[in-house]
């Protein structure tokens, strides 16, 4: 589906997007398995993460975001592919250096929320809710610490998830992110063949990278050279079902709240083709996975470290 972008109060000006919804192939992925956590892709993913290769979502699965992620750091640090690569990966990521899991004590303004029990589908139900809030605590936790909930579970098997408690989260907090001397003056390429975004700073090093979800049969990717024309966190929208092949007839034209569950997450990226940017998801397991109506989709956390690095007018290269 497609939105019309609304800023919130303190921006000005609107824009039309579209409504990212998922290919509803979740459910031929075999869910994750219960089972031990144990610290080798636990850690080889949060040292990815805080060197700012990113993983995506954090789920100590040895799947095809965290070996594409491995594969890039590689090149981007000129390490041989081979039988002794995962070595020098770890030793070039300060394996040893840096704890991969960390204690943290859940507050009583981490439980305050707000949460919302259920996020329905239908984008009219959206527009009656107060905000797109996160479900629950453990959804909330799970985005501040870049994990799958369902590692959360498994590192705290007796966690009830509540104020006080203090729980075993991955390490990806205070982090060096990429540096804020680059902010605006870099070029943003995203490859739909690799299902990958890639940050370059002015000297062409990659400076960050991340899985994506773009493009699909009905809505592809538009290729060429295009540039970043907003940058709206926190944004609202309005929904035009006539945007949109699929959208549901009865729908009519509905404004639907801001909150990290919305359709395009915490932060919008335009660009300088109608209805097309760069932003965040609410569903952080689907990336690299599934399909979008064109836009192109990164975790909400992921999405928030490249906004921190471009403005308006920094090139954007979208390719095969």
């Amino acid at each position: 589906m497609k939105f019309h972008l609304t800023k919130l109060s303190f921006f000005v000006g609107a824009a039309a997007i579209f409504f990212v919804t998922s290919v509803a192939i979740a459910a031929k992925r075999p869910a994750p398995s219960v089972r031990t956590v144990g610290l080798a892709e636990l850690q080889l993913q949060v040292l990815l993460d805080r060197a700012n290769f990113s993983p995506g979502q954090i789920d100590d699965e040895n799947g095809k975001n965290s070996s594409e992620a491995v594969a890039a750091f590689q090149a981007a640090r000129g390490i041989a592919p081979g039988a002794q690569s995962r070595s020098a990966v770890l030793a070039a990521l300060g394996a040893g250096s840096v704890k991969s899991i960390l204690y943290y004590t859940i507050t009583a303004r981490d439980a305050a929320g707000p949460f919302i029990k259920t996020i329905p589908e239908d984008a009219t139900e959206q527009s009656k809710l107060p905000g797109l809030y996160y479900t629950s605590l453990l959804e909330e936790l799970s985005a501040r610490f870049h994990a799958a909930p369902t590692l959360l579970k498994r590192l705290n098997p007796r966690a009830r998830f509540v104020a006080g408690e203090r729980i075993r989260v991955p390490n990806v907090l205070g982090a060096k992110q990429a540096e804020p001397s680059h902010a605006g003056a870099v070029k943003i390429v995203v490859s739909k063949k690799t299902s990958v975004l890639m940050v370059y700073s002015a000297e062409g090093r990659v400076i960050f990278y991340a899985p994506v979800t773009s493009g699909s049969e009905h809505d592809p990717l538009p290729f060429g050279n295009w540039m970043i024309t907003d940058v709206v966190r926190n944004p609202i929208y309005n929904y035009n079902p006539d945007l949109f092949w699929d959208a549901n007839p009865a729908n009519a034209k509905v404004k639907i709240a801001a909150g990290p569950n919305n359709p395009v997450g915490v932060v919008w990226m335009g660009i300088n083709v109608p209805h097309y940017g760069i932003h965040g998801t609410p569903e952080a397991g689907e990336i690299g996975h599934s399909q979008s109506h064109g836009c192109v989709r990164l975790t909400n956390w992921d999405a928030i470290r490249v906004a921190d690095l471009v403005k308006d007018g920094t090139p954007v290269v979208f390719e095969e």
